[in-house]
This record gives C-alpha cells, structure tokens and sequence, in this order.
C-alpha cells in the first residue's frame, strides 16, 4: 500500500532497501487521476521489489520545491537514496513495469 508523504516524512519513507517509487500528484490533475490506480496495481503485483511514496503537491510542496516538480503527474524513481529515473505525464501500465524492472 502507497505511504502518503508530508513535507516532514518524506525523507525517511526513502529509507527502503526496495526501489522507491515516488508519486508527485494532486487532486485536480485528471492525468494523476488515471496514474494512481495504475501504480496502486503494480505495487501490489510487485510489492517484494518497489514501495510508491505518493507525494500530494499542494499539501506537501516543500518537497515538490526541492525536486523542482514543475508538471504532474512526475515519477521519480530512487534506489539506495539516489534518483535513477524520471518520467512526467501518464502511461500505460506496460510502459511503468517496463520502466520500474529497466531500474530494479
């Protein structure tokens, strides 16, 4: 299940020895809309490999800031603390699992 960021948890929910899937969203965005079940599916599917971080832009905007999280839906993908992948917009649920198993 997706943990649910605020500007002061966010930097301890990267503290996970599986990749880390961070969620940049809000309620407004109709693309973020179309995104989250897709991540919330493949989190389950693939809970011993990846944990997704949802972070909501207007509540936790600290942290979108620090990332310079100018359009949303964002993704970012850390392993071991350190960013390895981006991507922004919505995709099909082929294009994430490709994406997350090119950085496990």
């Amino acid at each position: 299940m997706a943990k649910i960021a605020t500007n002061n948890s966010f930097d301890s929910l990267l503290l996970d020895s599986r990749l880390v899937i961070v969620d940049f969203w809000a309620v407004w965005c109709g693309p973020c809309r179309m995104l989250s079940p897709l991540l919330d599916e493949v989190e389950e599917e693939m809970a011993d490999k990846i944990v997704v971080v949802k972070v909501n832009v207007d509540d936790a905007d600290e942290v979108a800031a620090r990332y310079r999280i100018m359009n949303i839906p964002t993704l970012l993908f850390i392993k071991d603390g350190q960013i390895v992948d981006k991507t922004v917009g919505a995709m099909p649920k082929t294009a994430l699992i490709e994406r997350i198993n090119a950085n496990l």
